[in-house]
């Protein structure tokens, strides 16, 4: 029997939510059985779906390593989600012993795990924000103790603007993110798409997010696209023209390989800001 996490203050256990599905979806252990069953409601629809938050995963990974061997030494990670096994700050640091980082997330679950994670270091910090609101996100005390102005910064954004409603502005977000941000700065964003997989399919993965913490909202290539309109976009492999691509390819030493039906779920990229 699987033993249930402390609950913080704040978060109501039988309410799924984004963070604790897709540590589920990861095998983790940071879930109750409302997001349990949840979970297994949706990759009953798609079966593809663990797939796809590892193929999610290596892609987080690849794409900050690859931006600290590019120099950047501060790191926005927007989104964080519950630790897991290689978390931002142990992969940059693997490249830059002295990079800093700093995890963002509206979930109180997040806040205390990573509190616990990171209690022996000060070079990385959690801070919990909506980043529906960036000026706060942006101002907040802990991370400009470690986000320098005037410096580059990696601003991860992998597998969380699909909460984002289109009322919202998700692509108005995303440019007062890097808007705000030192040029030389780099996006890593990864996003969730229905453009491969069956409808009926993709609504029932809908209806249990709806009754979750976030409603879901899976977007076409061309709105993906669209969160890079004003940057640089990076090949995503040698050879490869510079536009998104699907959440396995990026950075793959083999993009053939890696382009499995889970992979195909979230179509991902990473940009530079002149």
């Amino acid at each position: 029997m699987t033993e249930d996490p402390p609950v913080p203050p704040g978060v109501d256990p039988s309410v799924p939510s984004p963070a604790r599905l897709y540590d589920f979806y990861l095998g983790g252990r940071h879930n109750f059985p409302a997001d349990r069953e949840a979970a297994k409601r949706i990759i009953t629809a798609l079966p593809d779906l663990p797939d796809a938050a590892w193929a999610n995963r290596s892609f987080h990974q690849r794409a900050a390593r690859w931006l600290a061997e590019q120099g950047i030494r501060q790191f926005i990670d927007v989104g964080s989600g519950l630790p897991t096994v290689g978390n931002t700050h142990e992969i940059v640091q693997a490249v830059t012993p002295d990079a800093r980082v700093v995890y963002v997330d509206n979930d109180p679950m997040v806040a205390l795990f990573s509190a616990e994670l990171l209690k022996d270091t000060r070079t990385a910090t959690v801070v919990t924000a909506d980043l529906r609101d960036p000026p706060v996100v942006l101002a907040d005390p802990e991370l400009r103790a470690l986000i320098k102005d005037g410096e580059p910064t990696g601003l991860l954004m992998t597998a969380v603007m699909h909460f984002v409603a289109p009322a919202s502005d998700p692509w108005g977000l995303i440019d007062r993110f890097m808007a705000s941000l030192a040029p030389g700065s780099y996006l890593a964003l990864s996003h969730v798409t229905a453009d491969r997989l069956p409808p009926r399919r993709v609504e029932e993965g809908v209806d249990v997010y709806s009754r979750a913490t976030e409603n879901i909202y899976p977007r076409s290539r061309d709105e993906v696209q669209r969160f890079f309109g004003h940057l640089d976009m990076v090949p995503p492999y040698p050879g490869a023209d510079a536009v998104v691509c699907y959440v396995g390819e990026w950075g793959a030493e083999d993009p053939s390989l890696a382009d499995s039906d889970g992979s195909r779920m979230l179509y991902c990229g990473v940009a530079r800001r002149r």
